[in-house]
């Protein structure tokens, strides 16, 4: 027998966001995994779905999807939700997801709110191409390496960061040279007290600094053609291509040479690419 696994988005703060269909779908459903019980118990409890409540967060994910599969396999349905908005997005979820999906079960997907999605909607950065980096890291090498990628994407970019780190985080990109570059911080989305402040990552630390800062953060940069050091003056083509043809010899695809050639020489995203598309077309030396 198969089962299948509903994977449902839930209100990222305002209840009133709760989807029909996902609330049909937790009243049906045999049993509901959840990050935190207690606050999809309150969930359910709204919509009348009185079903097994079970929790998966990442501690015990690995255990609780033997345990799901079991339920599946006995043909019984199950749904997945985080805290907030789409599970897996930054959530505990993809180990059952990929577990429940290869051992041939149906896996379907109820969409709702998204922290992501609503930040790059009020943000008014263009959204046709954006990188999600997730949550930014504390310390040491992984927070190095983050902040690269953030210098070197040439398109909209997302981030979450919880509300005590906010300035120190801002604070530190204006001191890695992208204090320039524009950026929009949501706070409390959905909720009674939803803020949105723009101005550049400079004048946000400055706006930040001298104010408490509570609820949910979600960051939304800008393109990465502003925040750079490089000056004003354009550079050679022939520099350009080098140092293009140089990061294609260290491995780099395409798009990390477009990225690193925004970042350093205050190109355009369509001027980057542009140079990066020439090295990948030019025959080899």
């Amino acid at each position: 027998m198969t089962g299948t696994l509903y994977v449902v988005g839930t209100p990222i703060g305002n209840l009133d966001d709760m989807p029909p269909r996902a609330v049909r779908i937790l009243r049906s459903v045999d049993v509901c995994y959840a990050e935190d019980t207690r606050r999809t118990g309150k969930l359910l409890a709204r919509g009348e779905a009185n079903v097994p409540l079970r929790s998966l967060h990442m501690h015990n994910e690995r255990a609780r999807v033997e345990e799901l599969l079991a339920a599946l396999a006995a043909g019984r349905t199950a749904a997945l939700v985080s805290d907030a908005g789409t599970p897996t997005v930054s959530d505990p979820g993809c180990r059952a997801v990929a577990a429940a999906r290869e051992a041939g079960h149906e896996v379907l997907t109820v969409p709702g709110p998204s922290a992501v999605l609503a930040a790059l909607s009020v943000s008014g950065f263009p959204a046709d191409r954006f990188l999600f980096l997730g949550f930014v890291p504390r310390r040491g090498g992984e927070r190095s390496a983050w902040i690269d990628d953030l210098r070197a994407c040439v398109d909209t970019a997302v981030a979450f960061e919880a509300p005590g780190r906010l300035v120190t985080l801002l604070s530190e990109l204006t001191e890695a040279g992208l204090g320039e570059r524009a950026a929009v911080v949501c706070r409390e989305l959905t909720k009674m007290h939803e803020e949105t402040t723009a101005g550049s990552v400079r004048e946000l630390a400055s706006a930040f600094a001298a104010r408490e800062i509570r609820g949910e953060v979600t960051i939304v940069f800008g393109d990465g053609t502003a925040g750079n050091t490089a000056g004003n003056e354009a550079p050679d083509l022939a520099v350009l291509m080098e140092e293009a043809r140089h990061w294609s010899r260290d491995g780099l695809r395409r798009r990390e040479i477009a990225g690193r050639l925004a970042a350093e020489f205050g190109l355009s995203r369509n001027e980057a690419y542009r140079v990066s598309l020439q090295v990948q077309e030019a025959p080899s030396e």
